[in-house]
């Protein structure tokens, strides 16, 4: 059964879906109320318009899906499978953080305390979360101090010749050493312990002052002692509680985000007991797979389709509305979709859960999600959107550090610019301030389907509206040199030719008819095309630098290809990927050598591994065409259609090359099969 016909005979119950690609790698998971309806969704043609949508359906090649009893349930379902397949269309909490807790090991013979951040049923007391997280660290050196509980790795079910230094310095009560302690005296420290764990100081004070008073009546000075000086530590703690809790006795979390040019910073506060105690960031940066998984939510909808497209800001206004306001939003963006993934996957699962999260923007499941939680932790969670007051004003704080959070991320270099641009120009003795770098790669495997990139770095950023990839199509076989000189010259010469035809009149007036109606001759050739895979449109003059990934070879092959041209006084540079070294056309002899930390050799790094992303990305794409125009329409009978269906049932031609007549004959008909078995049967060698 193909793709299609499986998605047509889905239930319409509760439940989770999973798309795969060809590899069977999970690439997308969803959960939704009534599975036929929420998949078949992605089959409307309106939803496939969307080019990110299209790419998910274009790559899915099976379905599965899991049937649960209720929405709830959904939600958890989904969480996991995120969790556990890492689906690249979804939207991952890429920050793996997770905040301390105190473990209190209560099974055993002599109980230790120690800091932990995974939780595991082992009947084990677990205290926390503690925030910030150094917390818990410094509430456990309390408890060796106070209570002489240890955290060591020693084997406490047998007896040892020595205590450790612990003991010595008064940190432990030395149960690694018969003697040194009572079986009643150390079960005592580890009820103080879990009181003090458990916050019942007032019990607490209590035990501590009886035992005090009948340490000194028995005239155990120093053992009354020590345990004044726990019930001291004891009434400190206590004071700081009443001032904390003199404000607001409430537990909650705040979320702010901010959005610009492609890239998310979201910051999470942790209010505890009304106070601020811990801020957490989070980021996506430039993600083409986050923004695929924002596409495919806005175009397939939700359970309630119009919820998600209708998505409100805290304040009301539309998404579109807003952001077109504010100028810093891509009317695209969805936050309602990154707040519905990043809150199940922070909160689901998760021992302690808030009594309160304030979210700037509210989302189709918010209530389901809310009551999920309830559920679970046995108490009211509230997800709240507030939309004025002070709840608000912790929104909109949270919201402006979130902005400062992506100030300092993706504009780290921004207020440095001109500086780097000097030092670049200085480095690499450039003319001038470099204003645009182009940088090419070469992409092949033992020679097949060769490409090139091409990437450009222009006023500080990235534009990858001018990427360009081309297919290198007179060089056979393996020839890195040969290949990067084929490109070079044709990106350089279509320039000049440009330039030339802007100069004339006549030629100018021939080029603005062929832009108008999108022409582009070398693409149509199959030379060189923009990264959306439109015709080009190449820029008006050279670039400050031309920047080529590789060694001296290949700096040495761009070299004449820009001489063939007559371009000899262009800057040229090359930087080589083991060695991190800078080749400066005309001063090979003296490499430029960066220190590791240099920000300028950053921005070269950067810049040659963004031309290897875009150029490996290209050669995948190219390779997979290949193998889909395959030799399978050599086959009697098969045509484009009967090859598709082969190619989405199988996943690939080598699948559909081990697959064995049978399995053919259940996607096309038995005399078809029978031919394509022969066909490969007879033509492959024998293995």
């Amino acid at each position: 059964m193909d793709l299609y016909e499986k998605i047509r005979t889905l239930p319409i119950q509760p439940g989770v879906y999973l798309y795969k690609n060809a590899e069977g790698e999970v690439i997308y998971v969803g959960k939704a109320k009534n599975l036929r309806s929420r998949v078949r969704s992605y089959l409307l043609e309106a939803s496939q318009a969307n080019a990110k949508t299209g790419s998910l359906m274009r790559e899915a090649m099976d379905l599965d899906y899991i049937l649960v009893a209720n929405e709830h349930e959904a939600l958890a379902l989904e969480n996991n499978l995120i969790k556990q397949k890492k689906p690249r269309f979804n939207i991952l909490l890429r920050d793996d953080k997770t905040y301390p807790y105190v473990k209190l090991t209560l099974n055993d013979r002599y109980p230790k305390v120690f800091v932990t951040r995974r939780l595991r049923k082992d009947g084990a007391a677990y205290f926390g979360p503690y925030f910030p997280g150094n917390l818990a660290y410094r509430v456990v050196e309390l408890i060796h101090r106070s209570f002489l509980l240890p955290s060591c790795k020693v084997d406490l079910n047998r007896y040892h010749p020595r205590a450790c230094l612990q003991y010595y310095i008064h940190r432990c009560l030395g149960p690694c050493v018969e003697g040194l302690t009572t079986p009643e005296a150390y079960r005592n420290a580890v009820r103080d312990a879990q009181l003090f764990l458990e916050g019942k100081q007032a019990e607490l004070e209590r035990s501590l002052t009886r035992r005090m008073m009948e340490a000194a009546e028995d005239q155990q000075f120093e053992a009354a002692a020590r345990l004044r000086d726990q019930l001291s530590t004891v009434h400190q703690l206590q004071e700081k509680q009443r001032i904390a809790t003199a404000e607001q006795d409430d537990d909650a979390d705040v979320f702010g985000y901010h959005f610009e040019a492609g890239s998310l910073a979201v910051n999470l506060f942790h209010m505890r007991n009304g106070k601020i105690v811990d801020r957490r960031e989070f980021f996506w940066e430039d993600l083409p797979e986050l923004m695929e998984a924002l596409a495919l939510e806005r175009a397939t909808g939700t359970d309630e389709a119009d919820a998600t497209l209708g998505t409100k800001d805290s304040r009301g206004a539309s998404i579109a509305a807003s952001a077109e306001a504010a100028g810093n939003e891509d009317p695209e963006f969805n936050p309602g979709a990154v707040f519905s993934a990043l809150l199940k996957q922070l909160y689901i699962d998760q021992p302690y859960v808030p009594r309160t999260m304030l979210v700037p923007v509210d989302f189709p499941d918010r209530e389901a999600l809310a009551t999920l939680l309830t559920e679970r932790v046995g108490r009211r969670v509230e997800l709240a959107v507030p939309q004025r007051g002070e709840k608000r004003s912790l929104v909109d704080l949270a919201g402006q550090n979130a902005k400062q959070s992506y100030t300092q991320r993706f504009r780290v270099l921004e207020p440095s610019r001109k500086a780097i641009q000097e030092a670049l120009a200085d480095s690499l003795m450039l003319p001038e301030l470099p204003r645009r770098i182009e940088c090419f790669d070469i992409s092949h495997i033992q020679g097949a389907e060769t490409v090139a990139s091409l990437v450009v770095w222009e006023d500080g950023k990235m534009n990858k509206a001018a990427y360009r990839k081309f297919k290198v199509m007179t060089v056979l076989g393996v020839d890195d040199f040969a290949s990067m000189r084929e490109v070079v010259h044709r990106r350089y010469k279509r320039i000049l030719e440009n330039s030339n035809k802007r100069g004339a009149s006549n030629s100018a007036a021939s080029e603005a008819a062929d832009d108008f109606r999108g022409i582009d001759r070398d693409a149509e050739n199959g030379g060189v095309l923009a990264a959306d895979g439109k015709p080009s449109r190449e820029p008006k003059t050279m670039p400050s630098l031309i920047l080529i990934d590789g060694g001296l070879g290949q700096l040495h092959a761009a070299a004449e290809a820009l001489e063939e041209l007559g371009l000899t006084n262009q800057p040229l540079a090359s930087i080589a990927k083991k060695e991190e070294v800078i080749y400066v056309y005309g001063s090979e002899d003296e490499p430029v050598v960066l220190d590791r930390r240099s920000p300028v050799l950053h921005l070269v790094q950067m810049i040659r591994d963004e031309s290897h992303r875009f150029a490996v990305g290209y050669h995948r794409q190219r390779r997979a065409m290949r193998d889909r125009s395959s030799e399978l329409l050599d086959i009697p009978g098969v045509g484009t259609i009967t090859r598709q269906r082969l190619l989405s049932h199988f996943g690939s031609l080598r699948e559909v090359q081990q697959a064995t007549a049978e399995s053919l004959a259940a996607v096309v008909p038995k005399k078809t099969a029978e031919s394509i078995w022969r066909h490969f049967h007879e033509t492959l060698p024998a293995t």
